[in-house]
């Protein structure tokens, strides 16, 4: 079977680091190396690591002396891989049961993949049963450039990058996380997969589980989404500067991204007004406004028809102006938000 190395970048996540290794290391991959690299923590992050590392011969761990950010770690560990496929793999979440042993056979059996990926979902507490996923085991494959026109279309990135197992080879031709982009360094480094010659995997089953609390990297986001907006613009901006710049049909995805990001803004807005969150809602339709000043007049229809599962989300919009604002979110919903409405 196609060969994994798993890069487990940490900072101050000494608490989680066990569980989250231990999820690698019992999916059954036969052949496996988990790289743990400390950004200089001052909990007992390099403890767990260390004794990590001598209770299994496939983990290794690297501390920094001096915090060098997070995209330092990341181009480590792209540096670092020599197996067939890669994972990276955020300290503070897991990997599903399972997960790897999905992923693998496709990449092996198709040679012509870059990418395998699927969903992501809160982690749950102890005993608490899980969802069934909607199809387990189940893959479609489909031009990589299908992926990067969902991206332009909708303004979003639809990869959770824990749960997003990427061939080697691919990702070393793509290069490294760009240190400009600090929230949306993924979304552009996908793109760059997406624009590559090749095909892409997707499932609907739920690879990692990921762990929602307040020093989570997304919580800024979560508290002004016209941050989010902001972030994902830049992405766009840096793809298309660059690698995206020699794309045959460039200036027409640019002008879907563009449009995309004003839908996202605008209906963002109404949302977060439903909620009674105003704050928000007011910066994101200002955002909309100012780069589409029909929106003013004319809401963004067309972007509701490329939203997933259009009609039960402004459903639950509607539910929520008549209902009043509710209190805040489950970890589920708010892992299922990240990115859209």
């Amino acid at each position: 079977m196609t060969s994994i190395d798993v890069a487990i970048p940490n900072y101050q996540y000494g608490r989680f680091l066990r569980d989250c290794v231990e999820s690698v290391l019992g999916q059954g991959a036969p052949q496996l190396r988990v790289l743990i690299i400390d950004n200089a923590s001052t909990d007992n992050s390099a403890e767990v690591a260390q004794q990590l590392a001598s209770e299994d011969e496939r983990v290794r761990f690297v501390r920094h002396r001096s915090n060098l950010g997070h995209q330092a770690s990341f181009n480590e560990a792209i540096d670092w891989a020599e197996a067939e496929s890669f994972l990276l793999l955020c300290a503070d979440d897991m990997l599903a049961p399972g997960a790897l042993m999905r992923c693998l056979p496709v990449l092996e059996q198709n040679p012509e993949v870059h990418l395998a990926f699927g969903r992501s979902a809160a982690l749950r507490p102890a005993g608490s049963p899980r969802p069934e996923d909607p199809a387990p085991g189940r893959w479609s494959l489909f031009p990589a450039r299908k992926l990067l026109e969902r991206f332009c279309r909708t303004g979003a990135c639809c990869i959770c990058s824990c749960a997003a197992v990427v061939r080697t080879a691919s990702m070393k031709r793509v290069g490294h996380y760009r240190p400009t982009l600090q929230h949306t360094d993924d979304f552009e480094f996908w793109m760059r997969v997406a624009a590559l010659e090749g095909s892409i995997a997707e499932t609907r089953s739920t690879l990692a589980l990921l762990r929602v609390h307040g020093n989570a990297r997304s919580a800024t986001i979560r508290a002004d989404r016209s941050r989010d907006i902001l972030n994902c613009q830049a992405a766009f901006a840096s793809f298309f500067a660059n690698e995206g710049a020699d794309l045959p049909d460039s200036a027409r995805l640019r002008r879907w991204a563009a449009r995309a990001l004003v839908g996202r803004s605008y209906w963002s807005g109404l949302s977060h007004a439903c909620r009674g969150e105003h704050a928000n809602a007011i910066r994101l339709l200002r955002y909309a406004v100012r780069r589409s000043w029909e929106t003013a007049l004319l809401p963004p229809f067309d972007h509701l028809l490329r939203m997933e599962q259009p009609v039960g989300r402004i459903a639950a919009v509607l539910d929520e102006a008549w209902g009043g604002p509710r209190p805040e979110s489950e970890p589920e919903d708010r892992i299922r938000q990240m990115g859209k409405l």
